[in-house]
């Protein structure tokens, strides 16, 4: 693992006060990290994770932290409490492979975004636990959760926003990782000069900027691409370990994984249909009442997943 300090510890700054509301003024097809409660579920919008990459939040009493890394193209949301204690995230200005490393206020350890695992300090071996989330369009949040609230400009100052080390105002129509995504090359190199870049020795079953659904159990990982989950019509019925998952996906939608209730699945009419009724495929819920559990889950480029469980651990049509 190469870890390399590259900006002041908290040049960007984690959002610790988060506070919501109904409205929000970006663009319809900007994508949202979502957080399902019980009584208003919370949207995140990307937009603003470019220049904050964590929220420190609560949600039904239980302390979340939201997390994004825009080079890893990483959205995954952890507990708070570990070990008997309430952390609370921040970020450490250093990169692990190109993906953020948090730190949090309490011991200074410090913990690898995309994994969860803290790879120095008092909790060095240990791991956060991942909460189940998704990734869906502003637009397509409003429809499918129309109790829920999002998450206000959190304002200030990021190194996000400035063209040095030093932190600027931030402007959110500003876009500041739109030509990365667009790129061929990944990494921090990449985003900075715009033509140095990692390495990619895989050959073309998948790209290094794919967006990947990571699945994990006690023992046994998997991650599954969105092409690939495409290619196979949008339904993925598997293992992980010894849970049996349900991987669907749109190219409206993008990707989610639930827990498989053992039914059969097919598309009809744009539907995901099974056991006689429709599943939502954004909330999977059905009209019955029922809902499908969703799953804890990272989300995540093709190279950060290569990253943190080697390159066999992908799904591929024969897993």
């Amino acid at each position: 693992m190469n870890v390399r300090q590259v900006l002041p510890r908290d040049a960007i700054p984690s959002v610790d006060d988060p506070t919501f509301g109904d409205q929000y003024a970006g663009d319809p097809d900007d994508q949202i990290v979502v957080v399902e409660s019980p009584d208003s579920s919370r949207a995140y919008p990307v937009r603003y994770l470019h220049y904050h990459e964590i929220v420190n939040d609560a949600i039904d009493g239980d302390p979340i932290a939201v997390t994004w890394c825009p080079l890893c193209g990483s959205a995954v949301v952890y507990e708070r409490e570990h070990a008997g204690r309430t952390l609370e995230f921040g970020v450490s200005g250093k990169l692990a492979d190109d993906d953020l490393v948090m730190y949090d206020r309490e011991t200074g350890s410090e913990w690898k975004q995309s994994s969860g695992a803290c790879i120095a300090g008092e909790f060095a071996g240990d791991s956060l636990s991942v909460l189940p989330a998704s990734m869906l369009s502003w637009q397509r949040f409003e429809a499918a959760y129309p109790e829920g609230v999002v998450l206000q400009r959190p304002g200030g100052k990021s190194e996000a926003a400035s063209e040095d080390d030093t932190p600027e105002s931030i402007d959110y129509d500003e876009t500041p990782y739109e030509t990365y995504f667009e790129m061929d090359g990944f990494g921090l190199d990449a985003h900075r000069s715009g033509d140095g870049s990692r390495e990619w020795d895989r050959e073309d079953d998948i790209e290094p900027k794919t967006a990947v659904l990571g699945v994990e159990t006690d023992d046994s990982a998997l991650g599954f691409s969105l092409p690939r989950v495409l290619d196979a019509d949008g339904i993925v019925q598997t293992t992980v370990g010894d849970r049996d998952v349900l991987v669907v996906a749109s190219p409206d939608a993008g990707i989610h994984g639930f827990a498989d209730p053992g039914h059969d699945f097919e598309w009809s009419g744009g539907d995901l249909v099974g056991d006689g009724t429709t599943w939502d495929l954004a909330t999977g819920r059905a009209p019955d009442g029922r809902r499908l559990e969703r799953l804890p889950s990272r989300r995540v480029f093709a190279f950060a997943w290569q990253d943190d469980h080697g390159p066999e651990v992908f799904y591929n049509d024969t897993a």
